[in-house]
This record gives structure tokens, sequence and C-alpha cells, in this order.
């Protein structure tokens, strides 16, 4: 990857704030970052940005962590792992965010601001009533020796950036240049009232000491990126390379968030889908190979990744792709691996009679859940509502009765130990008796031996369940057609 290069390997960093869990569009980014890093042979950083209290969700952090591990996304510096940039959770490192904003105020780049939610609330309405934007209107920028006194004396502050005058622009690896008039951008507060930074300083504060070299995020921090490089300036730090990944629209066409319910990510391995599924349909939000292949491990993702290849327009969250692409790695397993994937949803399973599902699961599979479904069958009594419909359509009762007694004399004549021949043996009886659509003949068998017309192989179904089993199945669909035919 050479998109934006300027040293030999991209550090980047995935910084999720611990209010809720992780859903498919912050997922995506994650995997952006990840994916740069190690394309490139550098270093993925992972650093809980907590500053905002009031929205922290206990257990947040650690579901954050699980969903990442789960995916495969392993970091090089973070939590439980540490690094040379420790600690990696915001909260603990407020003593070097007040350090900046002291020199922030230092050299004019920020101001003391005592404004009451009340007075702010006030300027807004105003702004609005007039048709002007709503931004402050650096009242106290022009009193800060009064404003000292008031702050002194007990009265509440918080830190305002001091946007300077002219334009700021930067090349966005995504999309181009980009520029941005000063004067249209806000006095951001950089420290609020309770001490805590608020995202713009400790974020670049963090990605400086943290010798981040690329900075991947959604695109809805652009605007905010103007900010963020006047402080890189003020503070006389080199700005990492920008790159603003686009949004991830659910499928009724808005914003995937937490709050318009999106899926956290462990409810996806809890509704039965991989990992690797799951990494390869978020690669694909914004991404292409540039090829028509699109099913790919992670390690193949690495080597195919490349910004240059990321799409700036707005990608949809398909559920019925993530499903196909599911059922594509599913068949992509080692039968070993399928098995042992397997005995969560296979319970009452041992691991060889899982071993010897999977020929018959595998390829009609699209969840890993699919299987209970799938070997209930095999694993389980078959029940017969009463109001089954039995023959099924389109087979005519005289000929579900023969086809029941032809197979049931090849089962007991060892038929099984060959499904794929006792198979052909009943086609030809059929075709003898005249019968054209075999398919439809041979939903009786699927009917007696599965309980449903269609399903895994019914032959080799048999050979699962064994003659004993399946001969009694067989009698069961028999005498309900009863004695008549």
């Amino acid at each position: 990857m050479d998109v934006g290069d300027r040293r030999p390997g991209w550090r980047t960093r995935f910084a999720p704030s611990p209010t809720g869990a992780l859903h498919a569009g912050s997922v995506r980014t994650a995997l952006f970052n990840w994916l740069a890093a190690r394309a490139t042979g550098g270093s993925f950083l992972l650093r809980v940005e907590d500053t905002d209290q009031e929205r922290y969700q206990p257990g947040s952090e650690m579901q954050i962590l699980e969903s990442l591990r789960w995916l495969g996304l392993d970091w090089d510096e973070g939590p439980e792992v540490g690094g040379p940039h420790h600690p990696y959770v915001q909260s603990l490192r407020t003593e070097l965010y007040r350090s900046e904003a002291k020199r922030l105020v230092e050299v004019g780049a920020a101001y003391w601001c005592i404004c009451t939610p009340a007075r702010l609330e006030q300027m807004r309405a105003e702004q609005r009533a007039a048709g002007r934007p709503t931004r402050y209107d650096r009242r106290c920028w022009g009193r800060q020796e009064e404003v000292a006194a008031e702050i002194a004396a007990g009265v509440p502050a918080v830190l305002r950036q001091l946007m300077p005058l002219g334009q700021t622009g930067w090349e966005d690896l995504i999309r181009g240049p980009i520029v941005f008039e000063n004067a249209e951008i806000d006095d951001s507060v950089l420290l609020k009232g309770d001490g805590f930074p608020t995202y713009h300083l400790a974020n670049v504060v963090d990605d400086h000491a943290m010798e981040v070299s690329h900075v991947i995020r959604a695109e809805e921090w652009i605007p905010s990126t103007p900010k963020h490089l006047c402080l890189y300036a003020a503070l006389g730090w080199e700005p990492p390379r920008f790159a603003h990944v686009p949004v991830v629209l659910g499928e009724d066409g808005h914003k995937l968030s937490k709050r318009r319910g999106a899926r956290n990510i462990l409810e996806y391995r809890e509704l039965g889908y991989l990992p690797a599924a799951l990494v390869n349909a978020m690669a694909l939000l914004g991404w292409s190979s540039g090829t028509e292949e699109e099913v790919f491990t992670l390690e193949e993702l690495v080597a195919r990744f490349s910004l240059d290849r990321v799409n700036p327009a707005p990608a949809v969250f398909d559920s019925r792709r993530l499903d196909d692409l599911d059922g594509l790695h599913i068949r992509r397993l080692a039968p070993e691996r399928l098995a042992a994937e397997l005995e969560h949803w296979l319970p009452g399973a041992t691991a060889e009679q899982r071993l010897e599902l999977v020929p018959l699961l595998q390829e009609r599979m699209k969840r890993l859940d699919d299987a209970a479904r799938l070997a209930a069958p095999l694993l389980d009594s078959v029940p017969w509502p009463e109001d089954v419909e039995f023959p099924p359509r389109k087979v005519d009762a005289a000929t579900a009765a023969f086809l029941l007694d032809a197979t049931l004399e090849e089962v007991d004549g060892g038929g099984l130990e060959d499904p794929e021949a006792m198979q052909q043996r009943l086609k030809e009886l059929l075709q003898e008796r005249g019968v054209k659509k075999l398919g439809d003949a041979f939903r009786v068998l699927y009917m007696a031996i599965l309980g449903a017309p269609a399903g895994v192989p019914v032959f080799k179904a048999m050979r699962f369940i064994g003659p004993e089993a399946a001969a009694a199945r067989l009698r069961t669909a028999r005498d309900r057609l009863g004695e008549a035919c």
C-alpha cells in the first residue's frame, strides 16, 4: 500500500467509546485500520476513549475487546496488551491533556469560557431566529482577565479552541483535497467543566503521543478535522495523514447506529455466523478488490487491501449478502473444523456423529445454527402431526405405497451399504412404473424419513440413522397410507 505512505509501517488506531457494544459500522472502521497496519507491516493500536462519563456504560469495554478478539482483529498495543505509550484508556491520561491545554492557552490557541448553559441556549436561539449558523460568539475571548478572576472565585469554566483566520485543508487519502474556511468553524470546547477533555483535544494529544501515522475514521469527523489540524499546528506537531471512510447505511437507508437498533457484533456470533464471514462482509462495505472475487479470509484481505480501492460513496449493509457469504465460508471449512464449530449447535451429538453429519449439512447451511434444524430428524425421532399432508401433492397414494414398499425391501436387503446404488435401483423401478417426475416421488421418502418434503440427502440420511431406524420410519409412513394401497 503506497497511498499517502510516508514511513515504512503505518501506525493506525481504533479508538472506541465504551458507550455500548460495537455494531457493523464501528467494526468496519476497526477492520480498515487493522488491514492498513497489517498490509504495511505496521502496528494496530487499540485505545479506549472513555472521557464521556455521562454516556459511559459499565461492561461495554469488555464487550468491545471480546468482539475484536472474536473477529480476529488483534492489537499490538492497547488494553490487556500494554505497550510503550500506556495507559491506553483516556480517563487515566487526564493530566497529559490538561498540560497540553495549558500550553494551548499560552500560545493563544485556546481561551476560557464561563458562559452558562442558559446564556448559550439564548445565544443560539437568537442566531437561529436571525437565520445565522449557531456557533459561540466569543464573548469570553475578549475578557480573559475578568474570566480568570471569576474562575478564581469558583465560577465553572470550559476551555475553548480559538480557530485562527484563513483556511484549513488537507489531502484526504480517500476523498482527495478538502478545504474549510476557518471563519465558518465553531470554537469547540476542549476541556469540559468536569476537567475531562472532549474528543477534539484528547484524540489529537493521544494520536501524537502514540505516534499514530494514519487516522482512518468515519466521514462524520470530516468537519472536525480542520479543528484537529489547527491544534496540531498550535502545538508544533506534525499531523498524521487522514482518511475518512464512507458512512454505513442500514437496509432502511438510514445510517447504521446503536440508536437505530443496529445489532451488536456478538449477537451475530449467537445467531450462528462465522467471524470470517462477518469480517468479509465488513470489508466489502466501501472497498473492493478490483476483481470479481468477493470471498476472502483475513489473510487474503491483508494481501489485497489498499485505501485507494475505498469508494467514498455510502455503503449499505445487506443481511442477505452476509448470509450468502457465511454459507460460502462454511463450505470452505475443513470437515474437522466444521464438526468442531457445530459442537455448540448440536449438543446431543458426539464428535464422531458431528463429523459424519458434515457431508450432509455443509452444502445446505447458510449459518451454523442451520445445523440444528437440518440435523434434528437425524438425531431425534420424527413427529407426524395430524394435519400433515401425506402422500405429498403430485404423488398418488398407490405410487407412494409402491415406493415405500420397494425402499423397505432395499433397506432390509442391505441396500444402505451403498446408498447411491440403492437410489439408482429405485429410480429405475419408478421409471418402469411410468413415473416421470422422480423428484416429486422421492418427496415421499423425505416425508417418511425427515418429516419434511426437503432436507439433507434422504438416502444418506437413511444410512446415518441406520437400517433399523430407517425401516421403522418407512413402516410408519406406509401404515398411514392404509392397507388399500
